[in-house]
């Protein structure tokens, strides 16, 4: 269904009580309520917005955020959080949800893999962004200042966009220097009963842009944590279930979510991978591969090879660590300087 600009405008005209509200009045408002807030951004001749949605139960606790559709054309997280929009209420909630359905909804409705088709910026690098910058960049601004500020958890959202083979994983940064926080995040990364848990070095101070949208969290002290499942830009329904169920462990280990239900007790136990090494594409051309996210690959092993465009192989791609493939590109274009392959290990 086509939506007129003019229905836009008249979208965000009845939001507009809204959208000037900081996100903090709307969670300090008195009751127990959900609320659709429109953030709108304007940047130059681009009029774009941000939607959020803020839950408070009515007894006090943790302010948990959770993020999807940073990157517009990762489906799976963007359904689950719409059924998970569908399914709690703000009777089976303790403390404030704070959720953006779709962070990146210009990305979204032009179905554009990584970048925002308003400046050609990736969101997911654009933190903590700029008042003053492009739409990607003030977008990454008022999610920095009005939710990751106001969030005692903050839960980033992904999946392997439309070229990115992937094996779902929850992953947190290992910030030495705040231990608590860390081992909040990966007591929540394990409670989420997904199979592979992904730790990566922190390495920033606290004057360096953090870039990611989870990072920034971390940064700014918060315990933060990111999911990816899905991948090649379609819709699983199984990653999307995969998500769902993640995120109520997640909320029932907070004290955020009520519920009679008992959850199934933890029935696996996670693989822990603390290292990550990144095969990059040396040439532009054809990628050809038999190897898939998830296989187990030996150093040394040809992983693929890649072809110029009359077929003439140039290539080979050789592994440069043992270790699990958590995600690779999955199509055949790569272009030179592009991740090939992640593979994670334990060390």
């Amino acid at each position: 269904m086509k939506v007129s600009k003019a229905a836009v405008v008249s979208m965000l005209a009845l939001a507009s009580s809204l959208s000037s509200q900081q996100v903090a009045s709307v969670m300090n408002s008195a009751g127990s309520f959900r609320k659709d807030i429109i953030l709108a951004v304007k940047s130059g001749q681009y009029d774009t917005h941000i939607p959020v949605t803020v839950i408070k139960g009515k007894e006090k606790g943790p302010v948990f955020t959770m993020v999807a559709g940073i990157h517009g054309y990762e489906y799976p997280p963007v359904i689950a959080v719409q059924e998970l929009l569908k399914e709690i209420s703000s009777d089976s909630v303790r403390g404030t949800l704070i959720i953006i359905p779709i962070a990146n909804i210009e990305a979204f409705n032009k179905r554009t893999p990584f970048i925002s088709p308003l400046d050609n910026k990736n969101l997911n690098n654009a933190f903590p962004g700029s008042p003053e910058g492009t739409p990607t960049d003030l977008i990454a601004h008022l999610i920095t200042k009005e939710v990751i500020s106001n969030s005692d958890v903050f839960l980033d959202i992904h999946g392997g966009d439309a070229n990115e083979d992937l094996i779902p994983f929850v992953c947190y940064y290992n910030r030495t220097d705040t231990p608590e926080q860390t081992a909040a995040a990966y007591e929540l990364s394990v409670k989420s009963q997904i199979p592979y848990i992904i730790s990566y070095p922190y390495t920033i101070t606290a004057s360096e842009p953090a870039k990611y949208a989870f990072k920034q969290a971390v940064q700014q002290g918060i315990t933060a944590l990111s999911i990816e499942a899905g991948k090649l830009g379609n819709v699983q329904e199984d990653q999307v279930a995969l998500i769902k169920n993640a995120v109520y462990r997640m909320l029932e280990h907070t004290g955020n979510y009520i519920t009679s239900k008992k959850t199934k007790k933890e029935t696996s136990k996670a693989i822990l991978l603390n290292r990550q090494e990144y095969i990059r594409v040396p040439q532009s051309g054809i990628f050809y591969s038999s190897f898939k996210s998830g296989d187990t690959i030996k150093k040394g092993e040809v992983l693929g090879f890649i072809t110029d465009e009359f077929g003439h192989r140039k290539q080979d791609i050789i592994a440069t660590s043992d270790g699990i493939i958590l995600y690779k590109i999955g199509t055949p274009p790569v272009n030179q300087g592009e991740t090939l392959f992640c593979i994670g290990y334990h060390q």
